[in-house]
């Protein structure tokens, strides 16, 4: 009995290593995926925060992607299906991803934080000019 588990396993392990499918003539290269699966993140996102804006700006989400890298929806799918098949390639690039929407988020907090303080001191100094200037008195005299 311990055989066949043994042998399962190892057919089980085997079988894993395959290549599932033939690399594509067009693949994406896998820095080009990454950005591209990002960029489709970032801008789903805002579809989904405030579509308004992109149908206002007439985009169309997933056609601005496939403009944007020059490329069709047949290639992506198939560069896609590849990487899946193999999985631990396919987790790589989706923390590679992960790590970048991560850095975005960083910087655009970093930037939000910078113009807060930039608008609380330009909120300051307009309430100390305020109190600076001289009260108008209205003459009685006419």
């Amino acid at each position: 009995m311990g055989r066949i588990v043994c042998f399962i396993l190892i057919v089980f392990l085997a079988s894993c290593g395959e290549q599932l499918m033939e690399k594509p003539k067009d693949l994406i290269p896998k820095d080009q995926m990454v950005a591209i699966l990002k960029d489709l993140a970032v801008i789903n996102a805002a579809k989904n925060t405030n579509v308004s804006i992109l149908r206002k700006h007439n985009i169309e989400p997933t056609e601005y992607i496939f403009k944007k890298y020059n490329i069709d929806s047949a290639r992506f799918v198939k560069s896609d299906t590849y990487y899946a098949s193999l999985p631990s390639e396919y987790e790589a690039i989706y923390k590679e991803v992960e790590a970048n929407l991560e850095k975005e988020k960083k910087v655009l907090q970093e930037a939000n934080k910078i113009s807060d303080s930039l608008k609380a001191i330009e909120m300051e100094k307009r309430r100390a000019l305020k109190k600076k200037e001289p009260k108008k008195v209205k003459d009685s005299l006419p």
